[in-house]
C-alpha cells in the first residue's frame, strides 16, 4: 500500500496490518525509526519465497518523510541451532535524502505497439542507490587480436544498488503496482528538491 500527501501514522499502521505479516513487530520498528517526522508517502510490500522446501516470507516497508527515506525489512526464520523456535528478524535504516544519488523506475509494459499513457505497466522494478552498498563485477579484459598473448589487465563496472524491489501485476495485483509508481514519482521528487 502506498500512500502520497498528508498521511498519518495510523494511516501507514493499518497498511502493515493489512499486510497481514506479524504487525505488531513490523509497526513498531517503522514507527521508532520514523519518529516524530511527518510521513509523505510509504509503500509497504510483502514477497513470499520458496527456499528448497520451505516457504518464507518477508516484507519491505518504504517510506518518505520531509527530511529522510526509511527502508525497514522483516524475514521470518524456521528454528535452527541458534534458535530452537521460529523467529523473525526486523532491521530499519534512515538515509537523509541529500544521500541518495539514484532512483530507478524500470517498467516492463506487454504490448507496447499499443501502449496508451496512464496504463499500468505489468511489472516495475524500483532501484534506489544511497552509496551504502557498492558491487564491482570484474572479468579479464582482451583485445581482438586472436594470438595476443598479452595481459590487458581487468575491466568491469562498478554499481550501487542499495536496494531492489519488483512489484508485478500478477504477483501482487495492479493497485500495488500502481502504488509502487506513486511512491517511486514521490522519492524522485524529494530528490530533486533536496538536490
Amino acid at each position: 500500500m502506498a500512500k502520497t500527501g498528508t498521511t498519518t501514522t495510523q494511516d501507514l499502521r493499518s497498511a502493515i496490518e493489512r499486510s497481514g505479516y506479524y504487525p505488531a513487530l513490523v509497526s513498531e520498528a517503522v514507527e521508532s525509526a520514523v519518529g516524530p517526522e511527518p510521513i509523505t508517502s510509504y509503500l509497504v510490500h510483502q514477497e513470499t519465497t520458496f527456499d528448497a522446501n520451505e516457504v518464507r516470507r518477508h516484507v519491505t516497508v518504504l517510506v518518505l518523510t520531509p527530511s529522510r527515506f526509511v527502508v525497514s525489512h522483516t524475514d521470518e526464520q524456521a528454528a535452527d541451532a541458534t534458535s530452537p523456535v521460529p523467529y523473525a528478524t526486523t532491521s530499519t535504516e534512515s538515509v537523509r535524502l541529500d544521500r541518495i544519488g539514484s532512483v530507478v523506475l524500470s517498467r516492463m509494459v506487454a504490448n507496447p505497439e499499443t501502449y496508451t499513457p496512464g496504463r499500468l505497466p505489468r511489472e516495475v522494478v524500483l532501484t534506489i542507490g544511497w552509496g551504502a552498498v557498492q558491487r564491482i563485477d570484474l572479468e579479464p579484459a582482451g583485445c581482438s587480436d586472436p594470438s595476443c598473448e598479452a595481459d590487458h589487465g581487468y575491466t568491469g563496472s562498478a554499481t550501487a544498488d542499495d536496494l531492489s524491489l519488483r512489484v508485478s501485476e500478477a504477483g501482487d495485483g495492479p493497485e500495488t503496482v500502481a502504488q509502487a509508481l506513486v511512491f517511486a514519482r514521490a522519492l524522485s521528487e524529494a530528490t530533486i528538491s533536496r538536490a
